[in-house]
């Protein structure tokens, strides 16, 4: 590899305006975690696929690094290259929203507009852009579907990939993939589009895409349930959705733990229960204006109560006590980080297996030492969050050499119950060994084939999903 050195420079400044170059401050050069340390290198932000186009092309033939980067809140580090100077390639000159359909539910957005402003842009229009995450304010939406996200409505929804119809994308030499299509059929060989979905940069940069939009909910209902267990929680999804199919927007499961963080914190704002219970869902539904949402859970939790899987719940009333709600459950990240986990494990099991791994998981690590464990996570689609603390009173720091112990004990029975160790997060460069070790070969073999064939001189995002 080249550094992104001053004559590499002058030469870009040659091929791209003024206005593509900015300084490189220190927030091109971390990450949320703290984990990953840039070094140093070269920003550049075009502002155009043709850009885009010029930059790679330089770099491919130059042998240069290039990492790109979104809005920075990735969670594996695969925004931070620490052993070079690359060429760090920012889309945030191309925020444009180029066209809304309405009629045929399809936006054609620029990779570098951020979430919540392409959310806004489909409410104008009367319709629902669904990617939902806690990062939405800063995320910029060609790093959502470069890292697959998942977020709190992929349950009802599809994750980043299923909500993208096409890409435009400039692979590493340069030439431009021209496939903003707005078409639900196109059975045309190969599916690029999903391909650049969730590859981290690594096979080329996405700058625009074609989004599928949806029909808004006439009518939203919010509850927050009890249940005496996981197994409880699975069974009260079933019978949910034997009542209103598709209308589960979000179903999400929370350990008595989060609560007690939110409290631990002051975060989250006042709690509904005045003991936190052991296991609660937090339900969110999204139906028609012939039905009555608030009647629907009311009827949930009396059948539910009656068979034991219940024993309290709050049922929001107006907008500002839905928002409570959802308040407890998106602040629990947030309880976490200012508590200070010692292994954070984002992960999705199939729906049945969750009990018996949670159960299993819990009983491995206390083996290990007297940990608390956290364990919440979207699970109407298999997705949790388990992450690991030090005994209440103990210092995080007298058990972080227990990390790598901690973390081969929840992967290890991850892959025995046949799920991933990463969920919705990706590989980026933290977890390229887990990877090698649980990834099936014959499908890592066909992935380093693909990014030979697309990238033969290792440029994009060098370290991500595959070691360098």
């Amino acid at each position: 590899m080249t550094s992104a050195d001053a004559a590499f420079e002058a030469k870009l400044r040659g091929l791209l305006p003024d206005a593509a170059f900015r300084p490189l401050t220190a927030s091109y050069l971390e990450e949320p975690r703290g984990l990953f340390q840039g070094k140093g290198g070269l920003l550049v932000a075009p502002g155009s696929s043709e850009e885009v186009a010029a930059l790679l092309r330089a770099c491919h033939a130059g042998g240069v690094p290039v990492v790109p980067f979104g809005g920075g809140t990735g969670l594996v580090g695969g925004q931070v290259m620490p052993d070079a100077n690359p060429v760090v390639l920012s889309l945030e000159r191309m925020t444009r929203i180029r066209a809304v359909h309405p009629s045929e539910n399809v936006m054609i957005a620029e990779a570098g507009a951020i979430l919540a402003d392409v959310q806004d842009a489909a409410r104008d229009a009367g319709r629902l852009f669904p990617l939902s995450l806690a990062s939405e304010g800063s995320c910029r939406i060609g790093g959502c579907l470069s890292t697959n996200a998942g977020g709190l409505n992929v349950l009802r929804y599809g994750t980043a990939r299923d909500l993208c119809l096409g890409v435009e994308a400039v692979l590493p030499d340069g030439s431009v993939h021209h496939g903003l299509k707005r078409l639900r059929k196109d059975n045309t060989g190969y599916d690029l589009r999903g391909l650049m979905c969730g590859a981290e940069g690594t096979l080329g940069v996405i700058t625009a895409a074609s989004l599928r939009l949806f029909a808004r909910p006439e009518r939203t209902g919010v509850a927050l349930l009890t249940v005496s267990d996981p197994t409880a929680a699975l069974a009260l999804l079933s019978m949910l959705q034997g009542r209103v199919a598709q209308g589960v927007s979000a179903f999400e499961l929370i350990k008595g733990t989060s609560l007690h963080f939110l409290s631990e914190t002051g975060l989250g704002g006042p709690q509904p229960f005045r003991e936190a219970p052991d296991w609660s869902v937090l339900i969110e539904l999204g139906l028609g204006r012939d039905q009555d949402p608030e009647a629907v859970l009311l009827s949930l939790f009396e059948e539910a109560q009656t068979q034991g899987m219940c024993a309290d719940g709050v049922i929001a009333q107006s907008e500002a006590q839905s928002a409570a709600l959802w308040k407890l459950r998106e602040e629990i990240p947030l309880a976490n980080r200012a508590i200070g986990a010692i292994s954070s494990h984002d992960v999705s099991l199939p729906l049945s297996e969750i009990p018996t791994f949670l159960t299993r998981a819990d009983a491995a690590l206390a083996e290990i030492a007297p940990f608390r464990v956290n364990a919440f996570g979207h699970l109407g689609d298999g997705n949790l969050h388990y992450n690991v603390f030090a005994p209440e009173g103990a210092s995080k720091r007298d058990f972080v050499a227990m990390r790598d112990a901690v973390r081969r004990c929840v992967y290890d029975l991850v892959h025995d119950h046949g799920g991933s160790f990463s969920a919705e997060h990706g590989v980026g460069r933290m977890k390229t060994h887990e990877l090698a070790q649980y990834g099936d070969p014959a499908r890592l073999t066909a992935m380093r084939a693909i990014k030979q064939a697309l990238d033969p001189k290792g440029i994009m995002n060098p370290g991500v999903i595959f070691p360098t």
